[in-house]
């Protein structure tokens, strides 16, 4: 058999193989009022403006699954990862409640590297953010997974929750090492709670072909303090795709009283997150259907080639149709 001809076979297993989720490209969360939340994140985050867009119309009362939509997505950047800002101008959604807590269901996060923590934590403290827990925590060693890491949660104008994290020299993607100046960085991950993680990833690893790059069982009076939840006892998973930001998933141990997602849960709730994925999405409504996945999309909406999905949980995703790495 020829070189050529071997070269050629290897192509064809590599593209045979690539998993059916390719790249996370962004990650979008409802919000009430895109100006304000516009201006919270490129004031206060450091994000910068990329795009402003409106759309209505049929195809995207399918896609979202919310009947007489309009809606107005404001793309912002951190680095080399982008954050989607959705605000539903009809029809209105709900808010945030006022009593969400880190271990419920609905709970969603990003993680926003900073280069240097007090300094970071002093540009909250200045804008005045909401705080969700009482300040910076480090991770003890007696985790060793995520020793040293420094990490704070907090709100932003909506309610949602957001978290600064900064790594030590051993942890964390060598580019948040590479920083000339910077004091917010990027997105790592975003972080969803989760009841069974192998319920999660028989959606995050088998359905979408995501890799588990980490895990860890995080306890004691700094994670307890940092997610403002007595007694936390986490079981911490972490996957990604071959490109963008990772998610993780977050299932508590202890205490087990965290509330489910609502189970009329829309997109136009400002609870509401998706991450955004290119992704062969034939495949993976394949994969859905066989498995009796949650389809929040009745499939792909040919207009815009994509449907959203959920996990076990009610945690949602959009899949846009993309071709195949060369």
């Amino acid at each position: 058999m020829s070189v050529v001809l071997i070269g050629w076979l290897n192509c064809a297993a590599v593209r045979a193989a690539e998993p059916p989720a390719r790249a996370i490209d962004s990650i979008a969360m409802t919000v009430s009022d895109v100006d304000v939340s516009r201006a919270f994140f490129e004031r206060v985050l450091d994000f910068q403006f990329v795009s402003d867009n409106e759309v209505s119309g049929t195809a995207y009362e399918h896609l979202y699954g919310v009947f007489g939509v309009r809606l107005r997505t404001v793309t912002l950047k951190l680095g080399d990862e982008r954050l989607q800002l959705q605000e539903f101008i009809a029809p209105r959604g709900r808010p945030i409640p006022v009593d969400l807590s880190a271990n419920d269901g609905a709970f969603q996060h990003v993680a926003i590297i900073v280069s240097d923590m007090d300094r970071a934590f002093a540009r909250l403290r200045d804008a005045r953010v909401s705080f969700a827990s009482m300040g910076p925590q480090v991770l003890p060693a007696s985790i060793p997974a995520a020793a040293g890491i420094a990490a704070f949660y907090f709100r932003d104008p909506d309610g949602h929750y957001l978290e600064i994290l900064h790594f030590p020299a051993d942890k964390g993607d060598s580019k948040w090492r590479q920083h000339p100046g910077r004091l917010f960085l990027g997105i790592d991950h975003t972080a969803i709670v989760v009841a069974d993680t192998e319920a999660s990833l028989g959606f995050y690893r088998d359905t979408l072909g995501m890799a588990v790059v980490g895990t860890s069982e995080n306890f004691g009076t700094e994670q307890e303090h940092l997610n403002a939840v007595f007694g936390a006892r986490l079981r911490i998973t972490a996957l990604r795709a071959a490109h963008g930001p990772g998610v993780e998933l977050l299932e508590y141990l202890a205490p087990r009283n965290g509330r489910h997602m609502p189970a009329d849960t829309r997109a136009n709730d400002v609870w509401f997150w998706h991450v955004n994925y290119s992704a062969d999405a034939h495949e993976i409504e394949r994969l859905m259907r066989a498995r009796h996945g949650s389809m929040i999309s009745p499939g792909i909406v040919a207009e815009v080639g994509a449907m959203m999905i959920s996990d076990p949980d009610g945690h949602a995703s959009l899949m846009s149709q993309s071709p195949r790495s060369p």
